[in-house]
């Protein structure tokens, strides 16, 4: 049974902070994106969305929440629309999640992947620092961001080396917020979250979805890698809560401003057991087939939390199988629709 947040302020449900306040989200059509704009719909936010792509499957439409937000289409690299939103709309907090999150795609793709992550990083903080009303702002790191480390786990001190595009294309906009938040003074914190798994991720060659989907239709699921490649997986609807939570904090006590958070359940499995354990909770005996194919991706990774979890009160509210439980039932009500 999971734990309902409404009486939990200090796990980001704060609503008497968030009811009526002026909020913009990028990358609301993703999976990350979709599950925080309706944490803020919950909590009574107005909400703004900046969408560049029209995605009718994804959780933002298909569940209606589309019609619950304002919506300004565009490409966050657009500077002149971001300082346009930012004014127009009065926002004063900004949650900025609007990435390339594939690592595959940013290995065939480094450039569009740059021009996301990167200059979309430095536009949204420009914007940010030219506009009056911005209070606080969360922005969506990776714990790709620190690339290969020799020590597990990963914690804050640990250096940023990403060597790959997707895991440069982090550090650079990690590094970027923090230039901007010591600098310019802007009122930036910065995110480090381990694997997202959850209903509404339409990127099918993920371990999870793409196990799901392989399991719904008979089909034995694919792992891309060996199979040991080691992850936190971290559920989507904490990551949302996360942050919030993290802009409440920041409003409260701006010294946390231009730090970075590791948020993790702190328990971390190989691919082929993370596949195990859906494919059993799913009632199968489908034997996963392993190719073998990946590259340019860091074998073991995961992160120590305790740094959020002092400073911040944060803890998760879902364990992997209780977030797996909601995950597969979402993906069978998908698949069969």
């Amino acid at each position: 049974m999971t734990r309902s947040t409404a009486s939990h302020p200090a796990r980001g449900g704060d609503s008497s902070f968030w009811r009526d306040r002026p909020t913009l989200v990028t990358g609301a059509t993703g999976l990350v994106g979709a599950w925080t704009v309706r944490r803020l719909i919950a909590l009574e936010a107005d909400v703004v969305c900046v969408v560049r792509d029209w995605v009718p499957q994804s959780e933002l439409v298909r569940s209606g929440m589309l019609n619950q937000v304002r919506v300004v289409r565009g490409d966050v690299r657009q500077q002149h629309l971001l300082e346009r939103v930012l004014g127009e709309f009065e926002i004063d907090t900004v949650l900025h999640l609007a990435a390339q999150t594939i690592v595959g795609i940013a290995n065939r793709n480094p450039v569009s992947t740059f021009e996301s992550n990167i200059q979309g990083t430095w536009a949204i903080l420009e914007a940010c620092r030219r506009s009056p009303l911005v209070k606080q702002i969360v922005l969506a790191s990776s714990d790709k961001a620190y690339g290969r480390a020799d020590r597990l786990p990963y914690d804050e001190t640990t250096p940023l080396r990403g060597e790959h595009p997707y895991d440069v294309s982090k550090a650079c906009a990690d590094l970027i917020a923090k230039t901007y938040s010591v600098t310019y003074g802007l009122p930036v914190a910065i995110t480090r979250c381990g694997n997202f798994y959850g209903g509404g991720d339409l990127n099918w060659n993920r371990v999870v979805p793409g196990t799901i989907r392989s399991v719904v239709r008979g089909d034995r699921p694919v792992i891309r890698s060996d199979g040991t490649f080691v992850r936190d997986y971290f559920y989507v609807e904490d990551g949302a809560a996360a942050y919030t939570l993290l802009a409440e904090r920041l409003a409260a006590d701006r010294s946390i401003a231009g730090e970075a958070f590791n948020f993790s359940n702190e328990s971390h499995l190989s691919v082929s057991k993370m596949v195990g354990k859906i494919v059993k909770a799913m009632g199968s005996r489908l034997e996963p087939e392993i190719r073998n194919e990946a590259t340019n991706e860091i074998r073991e990774q995961y992160l120590d939390a305790s740094r959020a979890r002092k400073t911040l009160g944060w803890s998760p509210m879902f364990t992997l199988d209780e977030g797996l439980v909601k995950t597969i039932d979402w993906y069978r009500d998908f698949l069969k629709a």
